[in-house]
């Protein structure tokens, strides 16, 4: 019995294991397949996603190029068809541009430049070189001079139309009262000369002083032009588009060419009116004339204006606008080298000439 039960559980164990045997095997060939099933839906998965990128890919491109084509025709119809508007910068002559400093720096140079001779004459009130031809004149002729400089920081910075009304105006009527003094100190000088002769009538005209109403009259008239011209066509902000393609340029248009020339002639009237008397008193023996320096200063003037004419019109953009400030500044400073640099030198370098005992030796002597 022993001996049996042992064969017999031994037979059992050997066809278990044979048993088991199969059916691991069956588990592992199970497991492969699953495995390899999950390898091929991942790899299935990778393509789809890639796919899936591809195609949204394709779809960005077809939609860039869809927008690029839709913004070139809609400039193509604005181009043809003008039906919008692109936006342009707006350029004007301001005060951090390059050339706004520049003619800044100018300005500010010679206005300087004229409170100092003021003060120097100032100081100097009681000496023959002040006080020759008439020394209330020099003082106004100075005096008039600063807002000369300080009339082109309204051509310079944004426009509007305060500006744009005091532009004109105050360039017209500051250098009205310029010239006409120069015209008055010419006249002062051909008076004096003549009173020296036998006769009353030049005497009288130089002692009541009448002549010193050339400066109301001609300011006056000046006034007139002026009111006429912003009673008819005031100056107004302009939007040049036609100068510059690409910008827009924002100016004073002056509204009424003919007026502005008016102001301008009737200025280069009184300087070459100016001009003749003093080249004709050039030459008179006296010991102070200021003929010669009147004759330079009305000179230089009038070429300043005629030369700014034809460059006027020729230059574009902000360069036009920098021109009239340009030519301002050089007819002031013009009036101002001419006729008091020459005595300031006189007064400051060689002081031994401006004395009544050396005037007395001068007059002595001829």
């Amino acid at each position: 019995m022993d001996i049996s039960s042992k064969i017999t559980t031994k037979d059992l164990k050997e066809k278990k294991e044979v048993v088991e045997e199969p059916e691991n095997g069956r588990d592992a060939s199970t497991n492969g397949n699953a495995y390899e099933k999950n390898r091929e839906q991942e790899a299935d998965y990778d393509v789809d996603k890639e796919e899936e990128e591809k195609g949204r890919e394709e779809e960005e491109e077809e939609e860039e190029c869809n927008s690029i084509s839709v913004f070139s025709v809609q400039l193509r119809s604005i181009q043809t068809e003008k039906t919008h508007c692109l936006p342009k910068p707006v350029t004007f002559l301001a005060f951090e541009d390059a050339l706004g400093i520049a003619m800044v720096c100018l300005a500010l140079c010679f206005f300087f430049l004229t409170v100092i001779i003021l003060g120097i004459f100032m100081k100097h009130q009681d000496t023959p070189i002040v006080k020759a031809n008439n020394q209330a004149l020099t003082f106004v002729l100075l005096i008039s001079l600063l807002p000369c400089f300080l009339c082109s920081f309204l051509f310079i910075g944004h426009p509007n139309t305060v500006t744009c009304l005091l532009q004109q105006i105050t360039f017209g009527l500051v250098f009205t009262v310029v010239v006409s003094t120069v015209l008055t100190k010419t006249i002062t000088v051909i008076l004096a000369f003549n009173a020296m002769k036998p006769g009353r009538t030049m005497r009288r005209l130089l002692l009541s002083g009448a002549f010193n109403s050339v400066i109301p009259i001609c300011s006056l008239t000046q006034m007139i032009i002026c009111g006429i011209w912003l009673g008819i066509s005031p100056p107004f902000i302009d939007i040049d588009s036609h100068s510059e393609p690409r910008n827009l340029l924002m100016v004073c248009n002056k509204s009424s060419v003919t007026a502005f020339f008016c102001v301008l002639g009737y200025l280069g009237f009184l300087a070459l009116g100016s001009f003749t008397e003093a080249f004709l008193a050039r030459n008179l023996s006296d010991t102070f004339n200021e003929a010669k320096f009147l004759t330079f200063s009305m000179l230089v003037f009038c070429r300043v204006w005629v030369t700014f004419v034809p460059v006027y019109h020729s230059t574009k953009e902000k360069f036009m606008v920098a021109m009239e400030v340009f030519s301002i500044l050089a007819s002031s400073a013009g009036i101002l080298g001419c006729i008091f640099v020459p005595k300031c030198y006189i007064i400051l370098i060689r002081p031994y000439e401006n004395s009544w005992k050396a005037l007395k030796t001068k007059r002595d002597s001829t």
